[in-house]
């Protein structure tokens, strides 16, 4: 009987052991990779919106800002204050343009897709963060006559480490 116990045990130890992996690690500085982008339609049928999906890693997981997070070097006039950086770009007459800033709407405002990733820090000693994201985009320049546009994106950490950059492939819009 002790054998057929101590035989039981033996073999769940060992495939306790096997069965552990090694914990990842990640550089500090954050990764990204698109994944997909999914078009969003208004009432009228017309593209106003897109799911941007992409995913990510850190391996020191300092990622994301919380709302508290104000001040120098993140205050809200300065560089960092944004730490989803993106970047839209029409096609026009064959060549990619960046677009810098749409006239403004009426009252002044300016669509911006750049935002704040939440804080994401995990709890605990293992810090290394990775998943999928996924940001809201306005699509549509309404001042605009051009049908093709696409995005270059990344994201900075709280060290101001900034990812690689990506992007999506063209995406045709009806407008």
């Amino acid at each position: 009987m002790w054998s057929k116990v101590s035989s039981l045990f033996v073999l769940l130890i060992l495939s306790s052991l096997f069965s552990c992996k090694k914990k990842e690690t990640f550089e500090d500085t954050p990764f990204i990779q698109y994944v997909n982008f999914e078009q969003l339609l208004n009432k009228l049928g017309k593209d106003s919106l897109g799911i941007l999906q992409f995913t990510f890693r850190d391996g020191d997981g300092d990622l994301g800002l919380a709302p508290e997070d104000t001040f120098p070097p993140f205050e809200k006039a300065g560089q960092h204050y944004y730490n989803f950086i993106i970047s839209y770009f029409e096609k026009q007459n064959g060549a990619w343009v960046k677009v810098t800033a749409a006239p403004p709407f009426p009252g002044g405002d300016t669509v911006s897709n750049s935002s704040r990733i939440p804080f994401l820090t995990p709890d605990g000693q293992i810090k290394t963060l990775e998943g999928d994201l996924f940001m809201e985009l306005f699509t549509n320049n309404p001042f605009s006559p051009f049908d093709t546009i696409k995005y270059e994106f990344s994201i900075e950490d709280r060290a101001l480490n900034r990812s690689n950059t990506e992007s999506t492939p063209e995406i045709i819009l009806s407008k």
